[in-house]
């Protein structure tokens, strides 16, 4: 029997050992002012000092939430102090779902995996955004709603950040809260956390299109740290206050009492297109659908599932013109957008059978 058990504890002890990563002052000010490294700064050196040493306490006094609010009625603690943050982000998710239920409406989110941008180096657009805009036309063609995520902002606009994931869920399903409450963390300076209106985005939708290239036999980067903040869909928490924030023996107490994994984006329809040059489009074809269909997302068919390549072993200074003669990939594209809004029409209409939704999953996760 497990030793927790033995002593009659609610839930194991959080493991702990690794080396610390604090930072004392001098370092934390040195790598603080670093990104104040244009020379036009220097006039002012003695404001950005004071910043600094402001920067330095929230740090060491882990400030990672500054400004938060009682969580109130509704919450398994009301008097919890929950981040204002979290609380604008929760309402932004409970408007898209609000918006998600509205039959009226058809609602396609593109999401655009590469991260190449003309923008920046390399100075060219990436093929997938030109994919994404084949498929747009046809989904606005059929009067649906249309909304781009294009990730290759996370290379080329200020600001635009996606942290990685802390694998909360790892520690206890409960820790991980639904949306992410492991950022923004002010004392780390991890802001600027683009999840928070990515959350919303998956919410509304009633069919997700993937559209990316293969790198280096996987997604794309951004694709990556998307797919891993999304965990929270499914089977986070959408009540910090249950486990009074990132307390780790709470969560698993909570979890060992029977945790239910809501899986707050099932029913949602999708479509895969990867592209490669050489290798490996199959494969990350399969992992996208395989991801989505884990977290009970629906494939809407055969044809809107697409791995291709482009020049296949040509010069990938002329992708683009093989891109132009690949006539037949473009209107597969367009199949895939086709097959994706058939199927979100037919689901809206409640014309959309699928075989084992209702059967309840034995292991929910």
């Amino acid at each position: 029997m497990f030793d927790w058990l033995k002593r009659g504890e609610t839930a194991p002890d959080p493991r702990k050992g690794m080396p610390s990563p604090r930072l004392d002052e001098t370092e934390f000010k040195r790598r603080y002012r670093e990104q104040f490294n244009d020379p036009a700064f220097e006039t002012a050196n003695a404001e950005l000092d004071m910043i600094a040493e402001i920067a330095w306490q929230a740090y060491a006094d882990s400030r990672k939430s500054p400004r938060t609010r009682k969580a109130g009625a509704g919450f398994a603690d009301p008097s919890y102090d929950l981040s204002v943050d979290w609380i604008a982000a929760k309402d932004a998710v409970d408007a898209a779902q609000r918006r998600y239920n509205d039959n009226k409406k058809r609602r396609i989110l593109i999401v655009n995996g590469s991260s190449r941008s003309e923008h920046t180096c390399p100075g060219e657009m990436s093929k997938s955004y030109r994919f994404a805009e084949i498929a747009r036309e046809v989904f606005e063609a059929g009067e649906a709603e249309v909304e781009i995520l294009d990730l290759s902002r996370l290379a080329s606009e200020y600001g635009r950040t996606i942290h990685p994931c802390k694998a909360c869920f790892s520690t206890a399903s409960a820790l991980c809260h639904w949306p992410c409450s492991c950022y923004p963390n002010h004392s780390l300076g991890q802001t600027q956390d683009w999840m928070n209106d990515i959350y919303p985005m998956w919410v509304a939708a009633h069919g997700v299109m993937i559209i990316t290239p293969v790198n280096w036999y996987q997604v794309t980067s951004p694709l990556k740290l998307l797919m891993d903040r999304l965990v929270c869909a499914d089977g986070g928490n959408p009540d910090p206050s249950s486990t009074h924030g990132k307390e780790a023996k709470e969560a698993k107490a909570l979890e060992l009492k029977g945790w239910d994994y809501p899986r707050h984006l099932a029913g949602r329809l999708f479509s895969v297109i990867v592209h490669g040059d050489t290798e490996g489009a199959e494969n990350v074809r399969h992992s996208l659908s395989d991801w989505m269909k884990s977290i009970e997302m629906i494939p809407a068919g055969p044809k809107a599932e697409l791995d291709r390549y482009i020049g296949y072993w040509k010069p990938y200074a002329t992708s683009h013109y093989e891109m132009d003669e690949d006539t037949d990939f473009q209107e597969e594209v367009r199949n895939a957008a086709r097959t994706l809004l058939s199927a979100v029409m037919a689901q809206r209409d409640g014309e959309l059978g699928t075989a084992g939704q209702s059967l309840e999953d034995p292991r929910k996760k």
